[in-house]
């Protein structure tokens, strides 16, 4: 059940003739009351006598019975209540007392002590009603309304478990504003999937990404297709900005213009300078750039953002709150640069994932600024590296980054619900499922590939590798053994031994340093942690397919020694985990 208090007006007759209309799209149907102040009260909808000027003086008398100078400038009071669409359709009288409830709740009413403002709710549509007051009540006395939003959402709970309804989650203030049901119908209306407002949010965090300067995040509004105004003071200075669709228009066929603050509360042109003033360009960079790929490659950027999403799932299970919401804030930056840059097959599944964390990462825990600058330039790097072809060794570094991503926002599932976050752990959940999906679309040609050098294995190969399992892994093995998966497992253990390390320390490592609790695939999880810690080839179906590995010659000797457990969160930070 949403409770959505609008904006006040002046007009008591307009919003009546609204409610008992047609509605903008003929969407209105039996427009009729079903609770009011007064069990008298004429209703045009179902007394073909009244009228909605007899309801509007009746609602507005006491308003009109004070003095001028002492009126409310806006006197009228709007509260929709909307059931979700696997509700069920609810009864004029269920409607009614979910209505006398409500006013109540913020204050309107005050049935036990026999005051309160005159107000009226219609139902036009199975799954809501509207509520319409006026801020006078008959004594003269002016309601006090403070914190009436929160106060009708707290009996919205309430009702969801009276009634059976979809339990929603406690709301904190920290959401991105809905869409209007104006918006809603106008994307209906255009065929868009979702409304301007979140196409507009969308691009813009899309824009933010990585972004180091107000030069840089302009041009790529620019480039993303936006009409962007700024608001710039007299003395030169900019003081915000607005965007719009260059084809979402009113009535006067003008461009509908969403200040950044309106999108979202990070967007406003302050909270975006403060990861501008953090910073990126310090960041150690003394990892190993990709065996065989170019430094700047789509390929590269992809395994530096598994290396940073592997460090960052340590920070966010274990640092200080300020330090852990800093990086799951800039874990939604790597995923709104990933889905930016992602392979068609992989684009839908990574962007609804984006779109999905991008509530998960702002909470009233503030982030402390200047921390998660590793994923803030791993997603700097996919912007500049361009997009992905989705083959060869682009697809395989996609699945391996988004792995490393999937165990990154299924620790923000669980840091959320230690701090009864409940919205945005539930966002953070939806986005794993996302990030799954699309895990499944990018790892299938490469594990396959890895699944199929496996079965080629030689008897006394394989067997070397069993024991290798056996020894590092005892708790695991067997269910490894057992899973399909094993197989591109044995061919990677292969793999690492061939480039001079130890299988056996390395896949200890792997196995020690996360969790697998989540994972559908232990043996496919253990793939690519081995692959990154290695710097192995996240594709083997060309020059690797058919012989062993040679030993990079980038590689370093100490990627074959075990991590010190007494490593400095310094080190951590830096992405020097290899």
């Amino acid at each position: 059940m949403i409770p959505r208090i609008q904006k006040r007006g002046q007009r008591t007759i307009g919003l009546l003739y609204y409610l008992y209309g047609p509605g903008k799209f003929e969407e209105h149907t039996d427009p009729h009351l079903v609770a009011s102040w007064d069990h008298n009260a004429p209703d045009p909808g179902r007394d073909a006598a009244a009228t909605l000027q007899q309801l509007q003086q009746l609602l507005d008398q006491p308003v009109e019975n004070i003095d001028r100078a002492q009126r409310p400038k806006k006197h009228v009071w709007h509260l929709s209540v909307r059931n979700g669409a696997e509700d069920r359709i609810l009864t004029d009288e269920e409607w009614g007392d979910i209505a006398r409830r409500m006013v109540a709740a913020a204050g309107i009413d005050d049935p036990e002590q026999d005051a309160g403002c005159r107000w009226a709710a219609v139902r036009h549509a199975d799954d809501h009603i509207h509520i319409v007051a006026t801020l006078v009540r008959e004594d003269g006395y002016k309601p006090d309304l403070d914190h009436d939003a929160a106060r009708v959402q707290a009996q919205a709970r309430a009702l969801e478990a009276e009634l059976g309804l979809r339990r929603l989650n406690k709301g904190d203030g920290t959401a991105a504003k809905r869409p209007t049901s104006a918006e809603r119908h106008k994307a209906e209306r255009q065929g868009r999937e979702r409304t301007a407002r979140e196409e507009l949010r969308a691009t813009v965090r899309r824009a933010v990404a990585g972004a180091t300067s107000e030069t840089e995040f302009f041009d790529r509004l620019a480039a993303a297709g936006l009409l962007i105004r700024k608001r710039v003071a007299p003395s030169g200075d900019l003081l915000g900005y607005k965007v719009a669709l260059p084809d979402d228009r009113n009535k006067d066929n003008e461009p509908v213009f969403y200040p950044g603050a309106r999108l979202a509360p990070d967007l406003s042109l302050p909270r975006v300078r403060e990861r501008w003033a953090a910073g990126i360009r310090g960041q150690d960079t003394s990892t190993n750039a990709p065996v065989g790929t170019a430094p700047d490659s789509p390929s590269a950027a992809r395994r530096r953002t598994a290396s940073a999403a592997w460090t960052a799932v340590m920070i966010v299970e274990h640092g200080d709150d300020a330090v852990a919401a800093a990086y799951i804030a800039a874990a939604g930056e790597v995923l709104d640069a990933l889905s930016a840059t992602s392979a068609a097959h992989t684009r839908r599944e990574l962007r609804d994932a984006a779109f999905a964390f991008e509530r998960a990462s702002r909470s009233h825990v503030r982030a402390e600024r200047g921390h998660g600058r590793a994923l803030r330039r791993a997603a700097r790097e996919l912007v500049h590296s361009g997009p992905a072809l989705g083959r060869g060794e682009d697809g395989a570094t996609t699945a391996m980054a988004i792995d490393m991503l999937f165990f990154l926002i299924t620790a923000t599932v669980h840091w959320h619900a230690k701090k009864g976050h409940a919205q945005q752990a539930a966002a953070a959940r939806q986005a794993a499922e996302h990030l799954r999906s699309a895990y499944q679309a990018a790892a299938a040609h490469p594990l396959g590939a890895l699944y199929q050098r496996g079965r080629r294995l030689g008897r006394p190969l394989l067997q070397r590798q069993t024991s290798v399992l056996r020894e590092a892994v005892p708790e695991l093995a067997e269910q490894i053994l057992a899973e399909p998966g094993w197989w591109a497992l044995a061919a990677t253990l292969a793999d690492v031994e061939a480039a001079g390390h130890d299988p056996a320390i390395l896949l200890s490592d792997a196995v020690e340093r996360r969790e697998l609790d989540t994972a559908d695939s232990v043996s496919n999880v253990l793939v690519w942690r081995l692959r990154r810690l290695a710097d192995l080839p996240a594709d083997t179906s060309g020059a690797f397919e058919h012989g062993t590995v040679k030993r990079p010659s980038a590689m370093r000797p100490a990627a074959s020694r075990p991590t010190s457990p007494n490593r400095s969160r310094g080190e951590e930070a830096t992405g020097n985990t290899r």
